[in-house]
């Protein structure tokens, strides 16, 4: 079975969603056991600026009321700028250094860092934005489906530029 993912995360923006990567569903049970060389990492959805990695430890991102948990890599400076997604986002740092910030615009100054070890949740429809201030790698849990809404429909990847 496979199992496609939207994310950060990863992807409604304007009532469009996108498939990113699809990755072996662990053996059927009632436990997953995985180990980090065992991942499936591509590319991360096209809600997210390009250059990042997604992986799916468990459920389906892009199904609603499934309890999910992927991996994403982010390389160093890296960012998303402001969004929103339609539930809880739960994020774990595993690895590295990611600057969180609250609110509709873009301020560097007033970032938090959250180092490796560091848990943030972001309340359904709450407005925040990240930076990787070096390499780093988030797991994130949650219930589909996961979806990404910007503030500003500009600085969405999936649109075209404009000219």
């Amino acid at each position: 079975m496979k199992r496609t993912i939207l994310c950060l995360g990863l992807a409604i923006c304007l009532g469009t969603s996108a498939a990113v990567s699809q990755t072996p569903s662990p053996a059927p049970g009632p436990h997953a056991i995985l180990s980090a060389d065992t991942l499936k990492w591509g590319p991360a959805p096209p809600a997210l600026p390009a250059g990042a990695e997604a992986a799916v430890l468990s459920g389906d991102p892009a199904t609603a009321g499934s309890q999910f948990t992927l991996r994403l890599k982010m390389p160093a400076g890296y960012k998303v700028a402001p969004h929103w997604h339609p539930s809880d986002e739960h994020v774990t740092v595993l690895q590295g250094a990611l600057l969180v910030g609250m609110g509709d615009k873009f301020d560097e100054a007033s970032m938090k860092t959250l180092t490796t070890g560091s848990f943030a949740l972001m309340p359904k429809e709450m407005r925040h934005y990240v930076r990787a201030k070096e390499a780093t790698i988030l797991q994130v849990h949650g219930t589909g489906p996961f979806a990404l809404t910007y503030v500003t429909p500009a600085d969405d990847p999936r649109k075209p530029p404009s000219n």
